[in-house]
């Protein structure tokens, strides 16, 4: 069971998550992540690192729409193995709901 980023990360991409990931299977877009489902080892380590909650296993809930999207994006974007600082603004994001359709962008990010 891998984990997947949500939408919570969508405006925030803190990165507190890549520091811990033990096989730096996270992929850096322009304003979120995405982890590589292939490469996840399910350690789960990276879950309660992240503020904004974006860290789920992908068994739970409804998680087949963001298993699809990191599987898509972490082939595309840039690997990222090095913690940055999150986006400016992304404490006043980091509750805001129902960010996708709005906000996501498939732009990939600079990686490290």
């Amino acid at each position: 069971m891998p984990y997947v980023v949500t939408e919570a990360c969508i405006k925030c991409k803190y990165t507190d998550c890549v520091e811990v990931c033990p096989v730096d299977c996270f992929y850096e877009g322009e304003n979120m992540l995405a982890i590589h489902p292939d490469e996840c080892i399910d350690c789960g380590v990276c879950e309660p690192e992240c503020p904004a909650e974006a860290i789920v296993p992908d068994s739970e809930g409804d998680t087949a729409k963001w298993l699809e999207l990191n599987t898509e994006y972490a082939k595309i974007w840039p690997n990222i193995t090095k913690k940055k600082d999150p986006l400016p603004d992304a404490d006043d994001w980091k509750d805001v709901k129902d960010k996708f359709d709005e906000h996501f962008s498939a732009k990939p990010g600079e990686g490290s």
